[in-house]
């Protein structure tokens, strides 16, 4: 699942963006100003950032030239109400990969950003993605297990593929939720634990190793 950061600092239209990506099965957080913008996009795992070039303290083009100078590559798609070609132009330049002007149709900005995110995606240009004997078709949906197929179900598909993109990482309770289910934590759920029983079954009792107080890594 795609985590987009949300820059605005209208509170409608934040609002209307955070439900509108959600409601298509992307991930959210909303900044309301330039300085958390540049330090979420920065410290964070984020697929996609929406950038408004009106932000209060840092404004978006200080945001984006921060985040390119520390070679942050994440695709921004940047909002702005000025309809002048110039700062179009200066934002592009900048570093900025797409931009929506206000007002826009949320259509529009929902088939920019599945756009970056697909020329983005490693397993557009890679499709099958693997580890071990295991292996993921990201096109077909399809895994399997030293050449036998595997039915997974899609929550399932999703942890693995997370699992599969950050190789030989161990990944906390709470980034699995992140990615996997779209929201950041719940201590008291053990969702994320039962699912990597699920896989486990699945894929192999060695497949994902548990890390004591730090979350779960595949065994590569």
């Amino acid at each position: 699942m795609n985590r987009i950061l949300i820059a605005e600092d209208e509170p409608r239209l934040a609002t209307f963006l955070d439900k509108g990506l959600r409601s298509n099965g992307y991930t959210t957080t909303i900044v309301a100003d330039g300085g958390a913008a540049s330090m979420m996009a920065r410290d964070e795992d984020f697929d996609l950032l929406v950038l408004d070039i009106g932000l209060p303290g840092k404004d978006g083009f200080a945001v984006l030239r921060e985040l390119r100078a520390a070679a942050q590559r994440m695709p921004v798609v940047i909002l702005t109400a000025r309809d002048d070609v110039t700062e179009k132009v200066a934002g592009l330049e900048g570093g900025a990969d797409d931009y929506v002007t206000k007002p826009f149709k949320f259509e529009e900005l929902l088939a920019r950003v599945r756009a970056r995110l697909r020329a983005e995606r490693p397993d557009e240009a890679s499709p099958v993605v693997r580890s071990g004997g295991i292996a993921l078709d990201g096109r077909s949906r399809r895994v399997s297990v030293d050449g036998e197929a595997v039915d997974l179900t899609a929550r399932e598909f999703t942890m693995l593929q997370t699992f599969l993109r950050h190789p030989g990482q161990v990944l906390s309770r709470e980034q699995l939720l992140s990615h996997v289910w779209g929201y950041d934590h719940d201590p008291g759920s053990n969702v994320v634990d039962v699912y990597v029983g699920y896989l486990r079954k699945k894929l192999g009792s060695q497949a994902i190793v548990t890390v004591r107080g730090a979350g779960y890594q595949l065994d590569t």
